[in-house]
C-alpha cells in the first residue's frame, strides 16, 4: 500500500497538486499587498516594471495566476500592461517546459503506457494538439500553470502550447487588462473584477466556447 502510493508520488504529481492550491494562496497575498502598497506601486518606474515582469514571468508558473496580474497591470499601467502581461505568459510556458525535463517525465510517460486505451486517446488528441491547447487556455477557470504542465507532460510540441495559448488567452488577457484599466478602485476591482454586465456576458461565452471546443475534439479522440 505504502509503495503503492510512493509509486502514485511522481514529481509531475506533487507539481499538478501545487499549481493547483499554491495560486488560490497567493492570489490572496497578492491582492492584500496591491491594496496596501498602492500608491508604492503607482509610483514604479519603468525599470521597476521590467523586473517586476520578469519576476512574474517565473511565478507565473506555479504561484501567480496571469489573469490576476493583467488585473493589477492593466490598474496602474492600462493599456500599457498588454505586452508586459504577454511576456509573462510565455515566460510561465517555457519555464514549466523546462521544469519538466528536470522532472521525472519518463516515468509519468510509461505510467500511461500501461493503459494502452488510454495512451490511444492521448496520441488521438495529441494529433488534434493545438486545437486542443487553444480551447483550454480559452477558458479562464482552468488553472494555467496545472494546463501548461499537462501539455507539456503529454509531448505537445512547445510551438503549439506557445501559439495555442497565445490565441486561447489573447480575449481574456484583452478582458482583464481593460477591467484594470477602468476600475476606479483597487480594492473593488479584485472583490469584483468583471464589474460590468459585458464582462460577465464575455467570460460566460468563453467558458462555453472552451467547453463545447473540447468536447468535440474529444468526442472525435474517443471514436
Amino acid at each position: 500500500m505504502e509503495q503503492s502510493i510512493r509509486q502514485k508520488l511522481t514529481g509531475p504529481a506533487v507539481a499538478g497538486v501545487l499549481m493547483s492550491v499554491t495560486p488560490i494562496v497567493f492570489t490572496s497575498v497578492l491582492s492584500y499587498y496591491a491594496v496596501v502598497h498602492e500608491a508604492a506601486i503607482a509610483g514604479f518606474s519603468g525599470g521597476q516594471w521590467a523586473v517586476v515582469t520578469l519576476v512574474c514571468a517565473i511565478t507565473s508558473a506555479a504561484l501567480t495566476p496571469p489573469t490576476m496580474l493583467a488585473l493589477l497591470f492593466g490598474y496602474f499601467l492600462g493599456w500599457g500592461a498588454v505586452l508586459p502581461i504577454f511576456v509573462i505568459n510565455f515566460g510561465g510556458i517555457l519555464f514549466i517546459n523546462q521544469l519538466v525535463h528536470w522532472l521525472d517525465h519518463d516515468r509519468f510517460i510509461r505510467f500511461l503506457r500501461r493503459n494502452p486505451k488510454a495512451q490511444s486517446v492521448l496520441d488521438r488528441i495529441l494529433n488534434k494538439e493545438l486545437e486542443v491547447i487553444f480551447f483550454a487556455k480559452l477558458s479562464p477557470i482552468l488553472p494555467f500553470g496545472l494546463t501548461n504542465l499537462l501539455f507539456a507532460l503529454s509531448g505537445a510540441k512547445l510551438k503549439n502550447i506557445l501559439l495555442g495559448g497565445f490565441l486561447g488567452m489573447t480575449p481574456r488577457t484583452l478582458l482583464a487588462v481593460w477591467s484594470g484599466h477602468e476600475a476606479r478602485e483597487i480594492r473593488t476591482l479584485l472583490e469584483d473584477p468583471n464589474q460590468s454586465i459585458w464582462g460577465e456576458i464575455i467570460i460566460a461565452g468563453l467558458i462555453l466556447v472552451s467547453i463545447a471546443g473540447l468536447w468535440r475534439v474529444i468526442q472525435r479522440a474517443l471514436r
